[in-house]
């Protein structure tokens, strides 16, 4: 807690000359959107380009400020039913209050809405608004509406306050996937029956629906849109926000605005977080310690000491089975014991990663909920923590993949080992990462050549196969997790579809992991799950589709004390999560911040 401490002594310092430019400030002004600076709190990170629409059926909103539906979703303009929180993989209320399986098949759940619940217009949020948002997902074939169909046959108000979701069943009568319903609750949007309607009786066609702009839009949030062009964008707290009554938060959020401006790239929005500009950044800061140990900035992240923040996802190497050579397990996993992790960890992370030694590696993500979902001592012998240049030799001498014309490089069933390692160009710590992939595996006779195209182009690539080895990300903590994570490493049906934006890029098959991953949709058992996910991890660090090259945070979080104080930390008994104030139960901060008093 010592650096805590010079850090706040830091704050009041910068907090002074912060102030006397508050009696200046600009207030609220319809030209430029300028809010005053003691009133606003501002992010970066979050929003790049400007705003296209506010429509959650949109898919090309372009605004991740205001629309932003991922593992835990982002709720300052549109609210969901619950909220995830990460620290505890539990759903807190919020237009909801409650839900409960009707039956062992889980074949419907009845949610309870809250009854002092309103709209922006001040009318009710009721069950009804809920059915129609379901249903005009569907009928409009969004994104959303689409993916959910595979597992809610429908949404029924039964009164104002009460909703029957029936679910999607198998031959079993049972729930095809509990957990993807069980997400919905905090990733659906909820939105106005009547609203909707309106925007329908304006629109030629459901199609047309998707791409109104709903700049009109009635929210149930604590925000509302206030400013936005390419330069900034601005949310105004609505005041009369239905979440102060004592069944909810009890009071308003404390920041007034919400801003965010758009910078160029990185590097400008860390100089606007060393300046005090920025208050809550979620970019990655290369040697973030360093704004505090060697600028003394009132700056602080997550947790005080490597890694400073809380790893929810893995990003990896996928090999493409199809390519020979590749098809060879002894290939994959040479490449994989090979790779010099610690070296990851320190040029291209900085130490903001656990490393493989502190959290051997699994498909299972370093918190403490995940941790607990296998046996660690049966994962021991299978599991590597690499730089094992001798090992992975070794493992290729006994296969018989050897260097066989004298040039260095192995041959496997007469496919010399040459590869494109590839990911986006400007990825800097992922660019990093595979260029110590591509090192190591020199060390082992295999060649491995970096190729870092534009991210359209590496999409394509990726969805459609056309890599031999190429580095992505996986889905992080969330209520459908470990399992939508290990489905994206190996779920076989992923690899057959001709255009794969799933997971399992590498058309991986194991008929056992499939019969596993099905299994697990509707399991609840402790002890079932617990051996499910131990088997599955045998099986993916025994084959080695894919591997993983760091733990990374769903959500990077640094914020500078300097205006604003009363940021969630680690162990501060909160149990707010890192989510930079916005995503999921992460937003609770806002209720809890401070200005520093100067």
């Amino acid at each position: 807690m010592k650096r805590r401490m010079i850090k706040v002594v830091a704050a009041l310092a910068s907090a002074c000359m912060v102030a006397s430019s508050f009696a200046g400030a600009a207030f609220a002004a319809e030209g430029d959107g300028s809010t005053p600076r003691n009133e606003t709190l501002y992010f970066a990170g979050q929003q790049w380009g400007a705003i296209n629409d506010w429509n959650p059926m949109s898919a090309n909103s372009n605004n991740a400020m205001g629309i932003q539906q991922k593992d835990a979703t982002r709720t300052l303009i549109y609210e969901t039913l619950f909220m995830y929180n990460l620290l505890d993989n539990k759903m807190y209320p919020l237009l909801g209050t409650e839900y409960s399986w009707d039956d062992d098949n889980m074949s419907s759940m009845t949610v309870k809405l809250n009854p002092d619940a309103k709209w922006s217009d001040g009318t009710a949020v009721t069950a009804a608004d809920v059915a129609a948002t379901f249903d005009y997902n569907v009928k409009c074939q969004s994104s959303y509406g689409v993916e959910m169909t595979a597992y809610i046959e429908s949404m029924t108000a039964v009164d104002d306050q009460t909703v029957t979701i029936k679910t999607v069943v198998g031959e079993d009568g049972k729930a095809v996937n509990q957990l993807m319903v069980q997400q919905m609750l905090g990733k659906m949007y909820i939105m106005q029956k009547a609203y909707l309607e309106t925007v329908e009786a304006r629109c030629e066609s459901p199609e047309a629906m998707k791409l109104d702009p709903m700049d009109d839009l009635v929210a149930s949030g604590p925000y509302k849109p206030y400013y936005d062009d390419d330069q900034k964008v601005v949310f105004v707290r609505d005041d009369n926000y239905w979440g102060q009554a004592e069944s909810m938060w009890g009071k308003l959020p404390v920041p007034k605005y919400i801003g965010h401006t758009i910078f160029g790239d990185n590097a400008a929005a860390l100089l606007a977080l060393q300046n005090g500009e920025v208050d809550v950044s979620q970019a990655f800061i290369t040697g973030v310690e360093k704004l505090w140990e060697e600028q003394d900035l009132p700056i602080t992240t997550y947790i005080d000491e490597p890694p400073y923040n809380l790893a929810g996802t893995i990003p990896s190497c996928w090999f493409n089975l199809d390519k020979p050579g590749l098809d060879r397990v002894e290939v994959r996993k040479a490449i994989a014991m090979a790779t010099d992790y610690d070296q990851i960890l320190t040029s291209a992370m900085t130490n903001q990663s656990p490393s493989f030694k502190d959290v051997p590696r699994t498909m299972m993500n370093p918190s403490d909920p995940e941790q607990a979902l296998f046996d660690h001592d049966a994962l021991k012998d299978l599991q590597w923590t690499g730089n094992d240049i001798d090992g992975a030799n070794k493992l290729l001498d006994d296969a018989g993949i050897v260097d066989t014309d004298g040039d260095g490089i192995r041959e496997a069933d007469g496919t010399k080992l040459s590869y494109k390692v590839e990911c986006p160009a400007g990825w800097t710590e992922w660019n990093a990462a595979l260029e110590i992939v591509a090192a190591s595996a020199k060390n082992i006779g295999i060649e491995l050549e970096t190729y870092f195209p534009e991210a359209s182009v590496w999409t394509d690539d990726y969805t459609t196969g056309n890599f031999e080895i190429m580095m992505n990300s996986v889905t992080g903590a969330s209520i459908t997790n470990p399992f939508y994570r290990c489905k994206q490493f190996m779920y076989g049906p992923y690899a057959d579809a001709e255009i794969n934006y799933q997971g399992n890029y590498g058309h991986y098959h194991n008929d056992e992991a499939d019969e596993i991953l099905d299994k697990l949709a509707t399991e609840t058992d402790e002890a079932t799950l617990k051996q499910y996910y131990t088997r599955l991890n045998e099986i993916y660090l025994t084959d080695v589709p894919s591997f993983g090259l760091m733990y990374r945070p769903d959500m990077f979080y640094t914020v500078n004390e300097s205006v604003w104080t009363g940021y969630p930390m680690q162990d501060d008994e909160s149990n707010i999560p890192p989510t930079d104030c916005t995503d999921g139960y992460g937003i609770a901060a806002l209720y809890n911040l401070e200005l520093v008093e100067g």
